[in-house]
C-alpha cells in the first residue's frame, strides 16, 4: 500500500471516529442527534428504531471501535510494513462496507428514513475500501495488456 494512501486512510478513519462518536455520545446520554431537513427528521426516526442497537450496544459504539481499529492499523502501517497489517485493513474495510450496505438497506426498506450521519459513515467506509484496494490494483497492473492483433 502506497505511503500517501495510508495517510488518506488515517484521515478518513479520523472523520469516521468523529461521526460515530457523535452518534454514540447522543445515544449514551439519551438525547437524539439532530439533522432536520425541512419536515423530515431521519436521524431521529433511525435513532429511535429498534435497529439502532445490536446486542444492546448502540451502533455508534461499533462505529467508534471499527474506525479506531482502522486508524490504529493505518498508523501502524506507517511505521511497520507487514502484510498482515495490510490484510487486516482489507478485511476490516470489506466488513465495514458490507455492514454499511446492510444498514442502508434497513434504513431505506424497513425504517423508511435516512440518517445523514449514518450515510456519512457509509461513504467513509466505501472510501476506505477503495483506498485499501485500488492502489494495489493500479500498482500491479500499471498498463492494460495490449491485444495481439495481426494485420493481414
Amino acid at each position: 500500500m502506497a505511503y500517501p494512501v495510508r495517510w488518506i486512510i488515517i484521515v478518513l478513519s479520523f472523520f469516521g471516529i468523529a461521526d460515530s462518536a457523535y452518534l454514540a455520545q447522543h445515544t449514551v446520554i439519551g438525547s437524539l442527534p439532530s439533522c432536520s431537513f425541512g419536515t423530515v427528521d431521519g436521524c431521529r426516526i433511525v435513532a429511535e428504531s429498534a435497529y439502532s442497537h445490536l446486542f444492546g450496544i448502540p451502533l455508534g459504539v461499533y462505529g467508534v471501535v471499527f474506525y479506531g481499529l482502522i486508524f490504529v492499523l493505518a498508523a501502524l502501517s506507517l511505521i511497520i510494513f507487514h502484510i498482515h497489517i495490510t490484510r487486516s485493513l482489507r478485511v476490516l474495510a470489506v466488513i465495514g462496507a458490507t455492514a454499511s450496505v446492510v444498514f442502508i438497506c434497513i434504513q431505506v426498506f424497513i425504517i423508511g428514513a435516512l440518517c445523514m450521519y449514518c450515510e456519512t459513515s457509509a461513504i467513509l467506509s466505501f472510501l476506505i475500501l477503495i483506498a485499501v484496494w485500488l492502489p494495489e490494483h493500479l500498482k500491479t497492473y500499471p498498463n492494460p495488456p495490449k491485444p495481439n492483433i495481426k494485420s493481414s
